[in-house]
C-alpha cells in the first residue's frame, strides 16, 4: 500500500508508513510540535493582555460615581474636556474636596440622551 502525503511542517512530498502520519521524518515531527506549542502560548498571552485591556473599562461601567479622570476614559477623552463640559454645565459634578471632583453615572448617560434630542429638534427646525 502506498500512502502519498505532505509534511505538515516542511512540505515536502513523502510516502507514509501509516494513514495518520501527519509528518516527513522525526525532526519535522518535533519541529511542528513546538511550532504548535508556540503558537498556542502566544494566543493565550494574547487572550490575557485583552483581559487585562478591557477589564478597567468594565470596572469603570460598573461604579455610580466616577472621577474626573475615570470619565475621561471611559468616553476616551482628555481630563481637560470633561472639565470644559462641567463648567458649561452640560454635566453635573460634585467637588467633595479641592482636588476631589466626583461625576454621577447618571449625569454622562443624560449627556448622551441630551444629544440625541438636540439633534433631531435641529432636524425637525431645518425642514421647516
Amino acid at each position: 500500500m502506498r500512502i502519498d502525503r505532505i509534511c505538515e511542517y516542511c512540505h515536502k512530498d513523502f510516502i507514509a508508513r501509516k494513514t495518520i502520519s501527519k509528518t516527513c521524518s522525526d525532526r519535522c515531527a518535533k519541529m511542528l510540535y513546538k511550532q504548535k506549542q508556540r503558537q498556542a502560548k502566544i494566543e493565550s498571552s494574547n487572550k490575557e493582555t485583552e483581559a487585562i485591556r478591557a477589564k478597567p473599562i468594565e470596572e469603570l461601567k460598573a461604579k455610580e460615581f466616577l472621577t474626573v479622570r475615570e470619565v475621561a476614559k471611559l468616553l476616551n477623552s482628555s481630563r481637560q474636556m470633561i472639565y470644559d463640559l462641567i463648567k458649561t454645565g452640560k454635566v453635573q459634578a460634585v467637588n467633595l474636596k479641592i482636588k476631589k471632583t466626583m461625576i454621577s453615572r447618571a449625569s454622562i448617560n443624560l449627556l448622551f440622551e441630551n444629544k440625541g434630542l438636540n439633534q433631531s429638534e435641529d432636524n425637525n427646525t431645518k425642514e421647516d
